[in-house]
């Protein structure tokens, strides 16, 4: 589970071109709104759900689910965990 939160944290990084050491975001740190470190936008979501359906082939469909999965890293490798 480790590596797949090293590696889903690269995929943000990567996916939403931010500057920052993927190794430096906590696994429960929030990565959307105006507090989040990262501060995460809607295009942001866009951008990672398709580079998630490129590396892992899953979709994100229902918005409400969506938001709870990205809400952090800890959600998004459980979640991915499940679908496997």
């Amino acid at each position: 589970m480790t590596d797949l939160k090293l590696a889903l944290k690269t995929l943000i990084v990567t996916a939403c071109d931010k500057e920052c050491d993927p190794a430096s975001i906590l696994d429960d740190e929030p990565l959307f709104g105006s507090d989040a470190r990262l501060a995460l936008d809607s295009l942001d979501a866009l951008q990672l759900s398709m580079a998630l359906q490129k590396r892992f082939g899953v979709r994100l469909s229902d918005s409400k689910e969506t938001r709870r999965i990205l809400a952090n890293v800890a959600n998004l490798a459980a979640w991915l965990e499940a679908k496997r």
